[in-house]
């Protein structure tokens, strides 16, 4: 019989893993790769602070995860929600967690992520690169598990009346990327990233101003200030749907027949499996 930790001996765990992660960081005991991304940091820091905001918080529910890739190249493709992009950093922590290898997910991230030194310089580290397709294709091409979410802005800056109705999926480069190195795409719906922080209107001279692709007003921001920052305690549910393969096309990379009409198929699969989350979930505020 095995005998559950104390909560004397979880403290002592928690302790000694901070001070060997401290360790580590002072002696310079950790890698970076290519793209910036630091594995050490990521598992040590970010990864706990969201693992407690969707586990306590969100109170999420997972299904399908057999379906991700046990090894080698995927592209897990997103619907994108919910003024800021909680989803996507969400998605990665839960990926690592719930994957049996426990992968970690590569994000393609919009420009001006980039254009912002802290926030960039923090993405790198938690392993996002810009939304191109070279970046996309060396990731994939090294076995990598990447993530994208075509809506972009359009999808995260919807209003709320606009809520899990998916937006335009721009011009399909993330299935040219897919057919180029030979990766299935899996699709996955997120619910509940829409209610964390409901875009009621947007103060578009304002955005225009800051060079932003939108001002938010929510029902707790700009009103509450920095506590407007606080998500809505939503709930969660997110599916990851059957890989769709892209190996039968592999010679129609560049046509945009071929690749408007996968990108559609994916776009369907993402909004079907919203509609049946949604059914499942009647009250967004609910267990």
């Amino acid at each position: 019989m095995t005998v559950p930790d104390r909560p004397g001996d979880v403290w002592d765990q928690r302790v000694a893993a901070g001070l060997a992660f401290l360790r580590r960081r002072l002696a310079g005991e950790y890698e970076v790769d290519e793209f910036g991304f630091d594995p050490d940091l990521t598992e040590g820091v970010f990864l706990p602070v969201l693992r407690a905001l969707y586990r306590e918080w969100f109170r999420t529910e997972v299904s399908g995860v057999e379906h991700l890739p046990v090894d080698g190249a995927g592209l897990v493709v997103g619907n994108h929600s919910g003024t800021v992009a909680l989803d996507a950093a969400v998605l990665t922590a839960i990926l690592h967690d719930e994957h049996p290898r426990h992968r970690h997910l590569r994000l393609l991230s919009a420009d001006l992520v980039f254009r912002l030194p802290f926030l960039s310089e923090l993405t790198r580290k938690f392993g996002g690169t810009v939304a191109c397709n070279p970046d996309a294709e060396r990731l994939l091409g090294g076995g990598e598990l990447v993530g994208v979410f075509p809506e972009g802005f359009k999808g995260v800056g919807k209003p709320y009346s606009q809520r899990y109705k998916l937006q335009r999926f721009g011009r399909g480069g993330f299935v040219s990327a897919a057919i180029r190195t030979g990766s299935p795409i899996v699709p996955v719906a997120i619910v509940g990233a829409e209610e964390t922080y409901p875009m009621l209107a947007n103060i578009a001279p304002l955005a225009r101003m800051l060079g932003l692709p939108y001002f938010p007003v929510t029902p707790t921001f700009p009103w509450l200030g920095p506590l407007g920052l606080v998500p809505l305690p939503s709930k969660w549910l997110i599916e990851f749907c059957p890989p769709i393969p892209t190996t039968q096309f592999a010679d129609h990379a560049d046509d945009p027949l071929v690749v408007f009409n996968l990108a559609d198929q994916v776009r369907e699969t993402i909004q079907q499996a919203l509609h049946r989350l949604l059914d499942r979930r009647p009250d967004p505020f609910g267990r």
